[in-house]
C-alpha cells in the first residue's frame, strides 16, 4: 500500500512539505490510546534487545539525526518500533537553515540530497522538550546531535558546542558532536585531529556523565578515519557514528543534469552503503570492543542492518529509506532481523 501512496501522493510533493505533513501523524502515534495500539503492532521481539552506552535498547535499529530536529516526534517514532531516536542537529542559537528548496529526492537511487543547514529551534527549546520526555514512559532511548551555530565563527566553535552541551547533555541519554555535515560552512574542517581533539575534550568535560560520541563523514581518507577513531578513544569518548552524508555524486543512476540542478548538499541513502560499511570496518578495527560504534548510511533492509552488526556495529541508524519504505519500516526491519537470526541459529 505505501509504495502506491508514495508514487501517487508524496512523490509529487516537495520533500520538505511532505515531511511536514506526516509530522502530526507521527506525533499522534505517541499519545495514548494511539501509542498503545501502535506498540501492539510494532513491538520488537525481546531477543533484539541491546545494551550500549549504559542504556537498554529494545532494538539495535534507530532513527538517525535529521528526521526529528526539534524532539517533537520521539514518542511516536518509538511507537513505530525504533529502538532509539537521535534528535537534531541542534545548535546553541536557533536558526532557519538554508533557503528553500533544500531537500531533493533521487528516486531511482533511493537517495536524498539535503542542504537543510541545521534548521532548528535551538538548544534551550530542545532541552525543554527532552526534559519532559525523560519523565514519560514508555519511550525509546534518546540521543541528541549538536552542531555549530551558523552565525558563530569556526574559531569560536568550541564555546558554541559547549553552550549547547550545557543545556542538552543533562536531558539526553547520549550526546553526539556533529562536525561532518557539509551544509555549514567550515564545519568539516573541524574533523582534522589537531582541531577536533580539544573541541571534543571540552564538550566531554561539559557533558559530565552523559556518553559522548562524534559523527564523521564518509569522505575522509582511510588514514583520517583511523586517526579520528584512535583519538576518540584516547580522548575518553564513549563512541563514534559512521557515517554522515557524502558530497560525492559518483555512480548515481539519476542523470547528471538532474543531479546538477539539485545543487550542493549531502547525499544520503543507498549510494552510501558501500563506503559507510568500509568506514565502519575501519573504525571497529581501530577501537576496543567496549567502544560503541553506531553505523549509518545506506541502510534500508534487515539484511543491511545485520551486515552492519556483523561488521562490528553496536547499533544501526536509518533515515532516508524511511521516505521510501513508509511508517512500518522499523517493524519490518525488526521482524525480519528475528527471522534472519533464527535462520542462522542466532536467536
Amino acid at each position: 500500500m505505501y509504495p502506491f501512496i508514495f508514487r501517487a501522493v508524496f512523490s509529487r510533493m516537495n520533500p520538505e512539505t511532505a515531511h511536514h505533513l506526516v509530522v502530526p501523524v507521527i506525533r499522534l502515534l505517541g499519545i495514548p490510546p494511539f501509542s498503545i495500539a501502535a506498540r501492539a503492532l510494532t513491538r520488537a521481539d525481546p531477543s533484539l534487545r541491546v545494551e550500549a552506552l549504559g542504556q537498554v535498547f529494545d532494538s539495535p535499529f534507530g532513527v538517525a539525526a535529521g528526521f526529528d530536529k526539534n524532539a517533537i516526534m520521539v514518542r511516536g517514532l518509538g511507537a513505530l518500533g525504533f529502538g532509539h531516536v537521535e534528535i537534531g542537529t541542534v545548535t546553541a542559537i536557533p536558526q532557519d537553515g538554508n533557503p528553500r528548496p533544500r531537500l531533493f529526492r533521487l528516486v531511482a537511487d533511493r537517495a536524498l540530497i539535503n542542504r537543510m543547514g541545521f534548521n532548528n529551534r535551538g538548544a534551550a527549546a530542545a532541552a525543554s522538550r527532552l526534559r519532559r520526555l525523560r519523565r514519560l514512559s514508555p519511550r525509546p532511548v534518546i540521543g541528541a546531535n549538536i552542531g555549530k551555530s551558523r552565525v558563530v565563527e569556526v574559531d569560536d566553535a568550541t564555546a558554541d558546542y559547549v553552550s549547547s552541551t550545557g543545556l542538552i547533555a543533562p536531558e539526553a541519554d547520549y550526546l553526539v558532536v556533529n562536525v561532518s555535515s557539509p551544509n555549514t560552512p567550515g564545519l568539516r574542517g573541524l574533523q582534522a585531529v589537531a582541531t577536533l581533539r580539544p573541541l571534543l575534550e571540552a564538550v566531554r568535560d561539559a557533558a559530565g556523565t552523559t556518553p559522548l560520541l562524534v559523527k564523521i563523514a564518509p569522505d575522509l581518507e582511510d588514514d583520517e578515519v583511523t586517526a579520528i577513531a584512535t583519538m576518540a578513544v584516547d580522548a575518553g569518548l564513549a563512541g563514534l557514528i559512521a557515517t554522515n552524508t557524502t558530497i560525492s555524486r559518483a555512480d548515481l543512476i539519476t542523470d547528471d543534469v538532474t543531479v546538477e540542478e539539485m545543487g550542493a548538499g549531502g547525499l544520503s541513502g543507498a549510494p552510501l552503503r558501500r563506503r559507510s560499511l568500509e568506514v565502519l570496518r575501519l573504525v571497529r578495527a581501530a577501537v576496543p570492543a567496549e567502544f560503541c560504534v553506531i553505523a549509518a548510511g545506506g541502510v534500508e533492509t534487515a539484511a543491511d542492518v545485520e551486515e552492519r552488526l556483523q561488521a562490528g556495529a553496536d547499533l544501526v541508524q536509518g533515515y532516508t529509506a524511511f521516505i521510501y519504505r513508509g511508517p512500518l519500516w522499523a517493524r519490518q526491519i525488526n521482524r525480519e532481523l528475528v527471522r534472519l537470526r533464527r535462520g542462522a541459529g542466532r536467536a
